[in-house]
C-alpha cells in the first residue's frame, strides 16, 4: 500500500515509519520538522520525506496514495494551552481539510491519530467507544470536532478511522520528556525522585508507542468493513493505572529512588479510565504487547546509558512547550506555529516524492 504518513519524524512517528515500510508498505513521510533537533538516539530522516506543514496541502500532493495516516498535530495540553486557536486549527479544521483533499485525490483509507484525552473528566468509570465525551482541554476538544467532522466525508470511496490512542509511553529516537510515565522515570534516574506532578490519584489508559504503531499498521492491513468509519480505544486489557501507581512502578525498577510529590501538585480533573475490547474484535491482528513496567525498565536503561542530566532531561530538548517557546523566541516560527521561511520556496510535493521513490525503498 502507498501510504502518506504525517507527523512522520515526531515522537510516535520515527517508531511507525520503519515499522510500516518492514511490513512492505511505501511510505513517503511529511513532517513540519519543528523538532527535527530533539533527539536522544541517532535517527536518520528516510530520503522519502517532504518537510511541510500540513496546512499547505493541496489535493494534486495527495495524488497516488491509498491511504494516509494523520499524525501530525499540536501533541499536548500545554502546547495546546499556549494557543487554543492554533490548536484548533490544526488538529480540527487543517485535519478535516486534508481529509477532504485526500478524498478528492482519491486516497481510499484515512487514518487518524486521536485520543483518549476526548473523554476527559470521567472519574473511574469503565469508558468504551460509546461513552460521551468529556474534553477538559482545547487538544480533547479539538479530538472530538475532528473525529465529528471526519465521519461526514465517510462513504463508500472514503474510509477513515479514529485510533484513540492511550497515554503514549516509552523510548524513541525523538523522545518526550512531558508524557507522565516517561516524565516520572526520567525525574527518578537524574535525580532519585519520582516526582508526581499531581496527587497520583487520577487514572490513565497507558499504552507503549510500539503498540500504538502496531495498532495503525494493523488497522491499515484489516478488511475495510472492520474498520470503516469506526473509533477503537488503543491500548492493552490491563492498561488502566492511576498515577500513583505508575509511580510505583518506577520506583520498584529505578534503584534508590523515592516517590516525591511537585510543590504544585495537586488534583488532575483529567481522569479517565477505557475499555480496550472493540479494537481486539475488529482488529484481531492488533496484539499489544508492552506493560508498563516493561517500558519504564526500557526507559531507564535508555537514560543512564545516555547519562542525560535532569537539566538536559527538562529542556527544550524533550519537553513540546520549552521548544515551541522557544522557535518562537528565536523568530523561527509565528504565534500560529508556522515556521517563518527565508524565502517562497516549495518543498518537493509528496505525490512527486511517491512517483520518482522506488517500491522497495
Amino acid at each position: 500500500m502507498r501510504v502518506l504518513l504525517t507527523g512522520a519524524n515526531g515522537y510516535i512517528g520515527c517508531v511507525l515509519a520503519p515499522l510500516l515500510r518492514d511490513a512492505g508498505h511505501r511510505v513517503i513521510e511529511l513532517d513540519s520538522d519543528l523538532f527535527a533537533d530533539c533527539a536522544l538516539l541517532p535517527y536518520e530522516v528516510h530520503r522519502d520525506s517532504v518537510s511541510m506543514d500540513v496546512r499547505d496541502l493541496q489535493a494534486s500532493d495527495l495524488a497516488g496514495f491509498d491511504a494516509l495516516v494523520h499524525l501530525a498535530a499540536i501533541s499536548n495540553d500545554p502546547v495546546g494551552d499556549l494557543n487554543p486557536q492554533s490548536t484548533y486549527e490544526v488538529n480540527h479544521r487543517a485535519t478535516v481539510r486534508l481529509a477532504a483533499l485526500a478524498k478528492e485525490a482519491g486516497v481510499g483509507r484515512f487514518v487518524f491519530s486521536s485520543s483518549c484525552s476526548l473523554y476527559g473528566a470521567a472519574g473511574d468509570r469503565l469508558l468504551d467507544e460509546r461513552a460521551a465525551f468529556n474534553p477538559v482541554t482545547p487538544y480533547g476538544e479539538s479530538k472530538v470536532l475532528a473525529e465529528r467532522d471526519l465521519s461526514q466525508l465517510a462513504d463508500e470511496r472514503f474510509s477513515p478511522t479514529y485510533l484513540r490512542n492511550g497515554t503514549a509511553y516509552g523510548l524513541s529516537p525523538r523522545l518526550r520528556a512531558d508524557v507522565v510515565l516517561n516524565n516520572l522515570v526520567g525525574f527518578a534516574c537524574t535525580t532519585g525522585e519520582v516526582r508526581m506532578q499531581s496527587d497520583g490519584t487520577p487514572w490513565r489508559p497507558m499504552v507503549h508507542i510500539r503498540d500504538i504503531a502496531a495498532a495503525f499498521l494493523a488497522v491499515l492491513n484489516a478488511p475495510r468493513e472492520a474498520i470503516h468509519d469506526e473509533s477503537f480505544n488503543v491500548g492493552r486489557a490491563d492498561g488502566n493505572y492511576q498515577i500513583r501507581q505508575l509511580a510505583e512502578i518506577v520506583e520498584r525498577v529505578v534503584p534508590g529512588s523515592r516517590i516525591t510529590l511537585a510543590e504544585s501538585a495537586a488534583p488532575d480533573p483529567r481522569s479517565y479510565r477505557v475499555s480496550f475490547e472493540k479494537i481486539g474484535r475488529h482488529v484481531p491482528e492488533f496484539r499489544p504487547s508492552w506493560t508498563a513496567e516493561a517500558g519504564a525498565i526500557e526507559m531507564r536503561d535508555a537514560l543512564l546509558k545516555s547519562e542525560v542530566s535532569i537539566e538536559a532531561f527538562t529542556s527544550s530538548r524533550f519537553v513540546r512547550i520549552k521548544r515551541i517557546r522557544e522557535l518562537i523566541e528565536l523568530g523561527a516560527i509565528d504565534s500560529s506555529l508556522r515556521r517563518i521561511a527565508a524565502n517562497g520556496s516549495r518543498e518537493a510535493s509528496p505525490a512527486a516524492v511517491l512517483a520518482t521513490s522506488s517500491p522497495g525503498a
